[in-house]
């Protein structure tokens, strides 16, 4: 049965490979020799483009492919007051690769503020397509997480229960300002939870002096705290994820270890789980989620490479996760966006295209 809500049948993370127009001038405007206002020329432009190709493959959705963004989180995190964006020591370290060295820290009482950037670019979005306008934040767990107790300041947080109390209040701020501007779909990316199922992230952050049995209940309190903001006729989701950076990962493991909270008691409408590898272990933590109205996106198109899945795979791959969620409360999507940072995975954008075409006709395929 096709969807009138999202998260719809065929659906996708959000980010999409940068086009070559937008690279250059992104370059040239790190260079000087473009203004902020040629660049958001050509970034208009190209959002555009890639509104009117999800429109026309038949996707019901559309972002802009996260195309004003350099990552899918430090941009966001880092225009809430009290949060500052600066160069770190090392970047993010995946398999095999590094990212740029830039990371967030609190510095200051958070709030979210009225002229956040990212409440306009939701607007052009919406006044420039015809299905339902997706937009895609971090979730708030996402500011904790790697930084832990050393990222906030001592000096305006010195209990990090008010740290706690005060990023779930910023998030109710940003709900109500995203559903002010128009906004019924939003998503928040969420790492974490993907990190408190892998045994070597949770041996990081021991290291970095966190209590890793207590941050699964921290970060659903804090998580259901934001969403008591949401009005009845907005969606909000959440995409889970292992890490995705030039078609690399960062952590491997099943969802089982923190399926019963994530699913049963965080208040979400629906998951985007990803499951293209191994990495992400079973359907058996699916049994944990509720009958009813939550939905689960299967990420069962990978997004870190070009090569075409065969329907007949993913349609095999859908059943098998029937056994524990009902088909009516199944979608499909790739397993992360296609581009999680500026630099994109490696795959070419007609490559993207061919599988994002693909899901939308596996979906009318299996849900008519």
């Amino acid at each position: 049965m096709r969807r009138q809500k999202p998260p719809f049948r065929a659906d996708h993370v959000g980010s999409m490979l940068r086009s070559a127009s937008l690279k250059e001038a992104r370059q040239k405007r790190e260079k000087g020799e473009i203004t902020p206002e040629q660049l958001k020329a050509v970034e208009d432009r190209e959002i555009e483009k890639i509104i009117k190709k999800q429109e026309d493959i038949g996707l019901q959705l559309a972002t802009d492919g996260e195309y004003r963004r350099a990552w899918w989180h430090f941009d966001f995190l880092g225009l809430l007051t009290g949060v500052e964006l600066y160069e770190a020591a090392e970047g993010i370290q995946f398999q095999g690769v590094q990212t740029k060295s830039q990371s967030v820290r609190v510095t200051g009482k958070l709030d979210f503020p009225n002229a956040h950037p990212m409440l306009e670019h939701f607007r052009f979005l919406k006044a420039h397509t015809k299905v339902t306008p997706k937009m895609t934040i971090p979730s708030p767990s996402v500011l904790h997480f790697r930084g832990g107790r050393k990222g906030v300041s001592k000096d305006v947080y010195p209990d990090l229960d008010i740290f706690f109390d005060d990023l779930g209040r910023t998030y109710q701020k940003a709900i109500r300002a995203f559903y002010g501007a128009g906004c019924r779909y939003l998503q928040l990316d969420d790492t974490v939870w993907a990190y408190l199922c892998s045994q070597e992230q949770l041996k990081q952050a021991k290291a970095r002096g966190e209590d890793v049995e207590k941050l699964p209940e921290i970060y659903a309190k804090v998580i259901n705290a934001a969403l008591e903001a949401k009005p009845s006729d907005m969606t909000i989701t959440t995409h889970v994820c292992r890490g995705n950076f030039r078609s690399t990962w960062i952590s491997e493991g099943g969802y089982e270890p923190v399926a019963e909270l994530l699913f049963g008691k965080v208040n979400y409408d629906g998951y985007f789980l990803e499951y293209d590898s191994d990495r992400a272990g079973g359907f058996e933590p699916l049994r944990f989620v509720p009958k009813g109205n939550k939905l689960v996106v299967l990420g069962l198109v990978t997004s870190k490479s070009g090569t075409l899945e065969k329907p007949d795979h993913i349609m095999k791959r859908i059943q098998e996760a029937e056994k524990f969620v009902a088909l009516d409360q199944l979608c499909l999507s790739p397993q992360c966006g296609f581009a999680s940072t500026e630099e994109g995975n490696v795959l070419a954008e007609d490559e993207q295209w061919a599988k994002l075409s693909m899901i939308v006709k596996i979906a009318k395929e299996v849900w008519g």
